[in-house]
């Protein structure tokens, strides 16, 4: 492959170009790289950052609640507008508070610090050096993906489990049941979950009612007496099943003769009924939430898989990382951030 960044354009602007261009570059520019001593690297060098970021992203993925902390860390949108400010330069917490009075963000710098710094630090979106914050490359490619994702608080919970997430991404690989999603989402709230997702516009039931589907049986209607009307009903009943009303459209009959007849055609063991149960899929804008989620998924996978290659560890022992499992419970620990005074 051939890398297009050069080294001294990797060590200024290592973000400016593709996540598979920028690993590739590493790699190399690693190999040629002959620094004086190795605190030229921990000082200078943003490949080594970049290393040191993939490296520690690789440990944080071993926290099963590391998917429910993201996740959550992102449902903010003035946390989203952070993420952005350092994608673009290192800032303090001085800077970060003008940035984002800028954005209309009237905040303390303790505010600042506690409630938006903070959680961007314990999920490694963002480092601290010497005071200064930066995005991690994970940030800087987080903060790409989520640009146009600033109602995502709006639309899902901003301090929950993830279950509505799980629910969102059971339901891109397709319209399930109630039971089928309440098999895969292991909580007993999953009614609430459906009901809060649906009045955010992210699904959608397919049947407000569980709908009675009528089909043909094996047996040959020649072998019972029918009347003209009772054939034309059993002659347009498709393999595939339909429901009454759609039958009765069908053969131009109302929906009361309708029944009347599939009740005649049932004693004469012509037709049968099938209950089938209410789906939920997704909306369109399930679909937008659905296809975020897979690609932050995705981008996490593979920093993680890089960061088996730049620790000389096979890729066999990095296995693909589980999205959203179900958190445990666990304490919080207190990180001190300087404000000014």
């Amino acid at each position: 492959m051939e890398v297009k960044i050069g080294l001294r354009e990797l060590r200024d602007v290592p973000w400016n170009t593709s996540l598979a261009e920028i690993l590739e570059a590493v790699k190399e520019t690693c190999d040629y790289c002959r620094p004086l001593t190795p605190l030229t690297c921990v000082t200078e060098c943003n490949v080594w950052r970049l290393k040191k970021d993939i490296r520690e992203l690789r440990e944080r993925t071993k926290d099963r609640n590391f998917w429910v902390d993201l996740l959550n860390t992102l449902k903010n949108k003035r946390r989203l507008r952070i993420l952005q400010i350092l994608s673009s330069r290192q800032h303090s917490i001085v800077s970060l508070q003008r940035e984002l009075k800028k954005s209309g963000y009237y905040h303390s710098q303790q505010t600042i610090a506690e409630e938006y710094v903070e959680p961007l630090l314990d999920v490694g979106v963002i480092d601290e050096e010497h005071g200064k914050y930066r995005a991690t490359l994970l940030g800087y490619k987080l903060s790409e993906l989520t640009k146009d994702s600033s109602d995502i608080e709006e639309v899902l919970p901003s301090h929950s489990e993830c279950y509505e997430e799980k629910t969102i991404e059971a339901l891109h690989r397709g319209p399930k049941t109630y039971e089928e999603l309440k098999s895969l989402i292991l909580t007993e709230s999953l009614s609430r979950i459906l009901k809060r997702l649906k009045e955010t516009n992210l699904i959608t039931k397919g049947n407000e009612n569980n709908y009675v589907f009528y089909f043909k049986t094996r047996r040959a209607p020649r072998e019972e007496t029918l009347s003209p009307t009772e054939r034309r009903v059993h002659k347009n009943i498709p393999e595939e099943g339909i429901v009454a009303q759609g039958l009765a459209v069908r053969t131009n009959i109302s929906l009361r003769r309708t029944y009347k007849y599939l009740r005649k055609l049932r004693g004469k063991k012509l037709v049968f009924k099938r209950i089938s149960p209410k789906t939920y899929a997704l909306t369109k804008e399930g679909t937008e939430i659905a296809k975020l989620l897979e690609k932050i998924h995705v981008l996490v996978t593979k920093l993680t898989r890089a960061s088996a290659e730049f620790s000389a560890i096979s890729y066999e022992v990095i296995q693909q990382i589980p999205a959203l499992d179900v958190p445990e419970e666990r304490r919080e620990k207190p990180r001190e951030i300087s404000v000014r005074a």
